[in-house]
């Protein structure tokens, strides 16, 4: 499955790997990605990305980087980031580093929006699409539990998360609408395949 979904075609850095995380709103992307940080942290190879946001950080979102819009900006003119993008309102950004640590053959792991992939794809040799889902009555629980998005943006949101003609092909998918341990572990797996798949090309 990694030797097929991963990208062969010529590309700047192919030490490494990038392993895209999408998904909707509430399938639990962030919830996954840390749940494989605190498997796989503690071993070398794994770079899992903090993102630059311009949101503040809060006990319910990802632990991320923040800046002001102008500040964000002024970053991307700077060349700050290795990618960026706007979702949302919000502007959200990769640092450098992430081209580091792909060039010295990590496998880098990063919630990511659809919107950015044909750029991702161009940049790595090595790329890996992985969907995280969740079943419409789960993501509905999810994004009212939370509390950041009022009645009308939820229902934006769950339009947004049904099947569409913009999402990623050749993507693994990863249903996460049981156990985060499920999930996670099928997630834990995934990484640990591209990971072999990186060393065997090497």
């Amino acid at each position: 499955m990694i030797e097929r979904a991963l990208n062969e075609a010529s590309a700047p850095l192919r030490n490494g790997a990038f392993v895209a995380v999408v998904g909707p709103s509430g399938a639990g992307k962030d919830t996954i990605i840390d749940f494989a940080r605190a498997v796989l942290g503690g071993e070398p190879g794994y770079h899992f990305v903090r993102r630059v946001v311009t949101r503040p950080s809060s006990a319910d979102t990802e632990v991320h980087d923040t800046l002001s819009e102008e500040q964000f900006l002024a970053a991307k003119r700077a060349g700050e980031f290795s990618h960026s993008w706007e979702a949302h309102g919000l502007y959200y950004g990769l640092p450098r580093s992430v081209d580091d640590e792909i060039e010295r053959g990590a496998v880098a792991v990063a919630n990511v929006s659809r919107g950015v992939l044909p750029a991702l794809r161009e940049a790595y040799s090595n790329f890996l699409v992985v969907h995280i889902t969740a079943s419409h009555e789960v993501l509905a629980k999810r994004l009212s539990s939370r509390g950041r998005e009022d009645a009308e943006e939820i229902r934006r949101r769950l339009t947004r998360a049904a099947p569409n003609p913009c999402d990623p092909s050749g993507a693994v998918m990863i249903d996460n609408s049981g156990a985060v341990s499920d999930s996670g572990n099928e997630f834990v797996a995934v990484l640990k395949r591209t990971a072999a798949f990186v060393a065997v090309s090497e």
